[in-house]
């Protein structure tokens, strides 16, 4: 499969009663340049001063009263967040859509948008209008591609216990839609029945000619940028993601883990390095020269009265050839977990397993199996134990509820940098 130009992403959502647990499932693959580090972030809960601000990217606005404990993956040179989970079960992922908009340099990014929505909700429903407000106030504008202005609206899912949404934008106009059970995004508008959102999106629209119809309103009709053939290779992805999410019943985090890691025809074997050598089939685990997925993340959303709690999955560069280990907000993330910048370090993780990548595509079905021999045993028992631990913090208050899961965290990441350093030095011998 070529390489698309722009950064590419893949959102997916299941609500609670259609999965094994019985709490809501959001994914994302976050796709930008390949080489662009993305460490993890956390923030606790905060109160603010009045009048306080806040910088973001490129613009400095209000702060609100409280802010809440935040996890975020975020591209080492950004404010914001691909996707994140807060303290309240809230959980965000976002996606770049190209419109008709020509956008301004000031304004907020997407990823923005991402931290400022889940660092002030406590529900979905909550995050959704408050993006959409910040939307409208503020507009979308400023590079999103670091040292290359390019600029685009966007398209999120946000997701909490027992709601899901689904708002894509276009500058300061934007729409949302409840998704009934299971919903899908990629780089391009999907939404074409009415919804609530800024209350001109459909004038703006007919004013400018962009609305043709006299009866309903088609957001995605609309807005979408008619001269851009699928730029981001959205449509193919898009289906490929609905077809894979419609295939199981009762959907698990392990269940959601394959679909991000999927490459089409090929299944999880990643493709190799040389693009000439790859298939043309949709594939949701990206990998090219331009961009390619970067992280991942995999948030189990329980409800309050259940006997577990929050749960982020994540894992560093292509999920294909790493290691998805879980995290609590109401935990201390290893500092370890916040390493890495522009330049490949041995003390990053996320640099660590973008090397297990970029040996694997020496020759992939050779070398795939290697990585996935030292990883996927750890993996699976992290998947058992996690839910264990999960339901023994339930039970616990706030102080020993954070001790249990800052120790099982840290212990967890010494348990996967040591099988990164045992596949990194097999693979290393493997591959000459």
């Amino acid at each position: 499969m070529a390489a698309s130009p722009l950064p590419s992403c893949d959102t997916i959502v299941v609500l609670a009663p259609h999965t094994r647990a019985g709490a809501t499932i959001l994914a994302k693959n976050s796709d930008r340049p390949p080489r662009e580090c993305q460490p993890l972030f956390q923030s606790p809960r905060r109160v603010h001063p009045q009048g306080a601000t806040v910088q973001s990217q490129y613009l400095e606005i209000p702060q609100v009263a409280e802010t809440a404990a935040v996890i975020g993956s975020r591209p080492f040179w950004l404010w914001g967040f691909e996707h994140g989970l807060n303290e309240y079960g809230v959980a965000i992922g976002n996606e770049a859509v190209l419109t008709r908009e020509i956008l301004p340099s000031p304004g907020l990014l997407g990823m923005d948008l991402v931290r400022l929505g889940l660092e002030r909700s406590k529900t979905a429903r909550e995050a959704t209008e408050i993006i959409g407000a910040l939307i409208e106030r503020y507009g979308q504008g400023g590079a999103a591609f670091y040292g290359v202005d390019f600029r685009y609206s966007g398209g999120f899912i946000i997701a909490d216990h027992a709601d899901a949404y689904v708002l894509e934008s276009s500058g300061r106009q934007w729409i949302a839609r409840r998704v009934a059970d299971r919903a899908c995004i990629s780089n391009c508008l999907t939404i074409d029945t009415a919804g609530f959102g800024s209350p001109d999106v459909e004038s703006y629209a007919r004013a400018r000619g962009w609305c043709h119809s006299e009866s309903s309103f088609d957001f995605a009709a609309a807005y979408s940028n008619k001269d851009a053939d699928d730029p981001l290779t959205a449509r193919g992805r898009l289906a490929r993601s609905r077809e894979l999410v419609s295939r199981n019943g009762r959907c698990t985090v392990g269940e959601m883990l394959a679909i991000i890691r999927d490459h089409g025809a090929r299944g999880e074997t990643p493709p190799a390095g040389d693009p000439a050598a790859r298939d043309d089939s949709p594939t949701l685990c990206m990998h090219g020269a331009a961009a390619g997925t970067t992280a991942s993340m995999v948030a189990e959303l329980p409800a309050p009265g259940a006997d577990t709690i929050p749960m982020l999955w994540a894992s560093f560069a292509a999920p294909c050839t790493a290691i998805a280990f879980p995290l609590f907000v109401a935990g201390t993330l290893p500092p370890v977990l916040a390493a890495g910048g522009e330049r490949a370090s041995s003390d990053s993780p996320w640099w660590r397993f973008k090397k297990i990548q970029d040996l694997v595509a020496i020759a992939p079905e050779r070398l795939a199996p290697i990585a996935w021999d030292h990883f996927r045993p750890l993996e699976a028992a992290m998947l058992e134990r996690g839910a264990e631990v999960s339901r023994q913090a339930r039970k616990l208050d706030s102080a020993a509820r954070e001790k249990l899961l800052g120790s099982f965290m840290a212990q967890n990441i010494v348990r996967v940098l040591n099988a990164q350093s045992a596949a990194e030095s097999e693979l290393t011998r493997a591959s000459h």
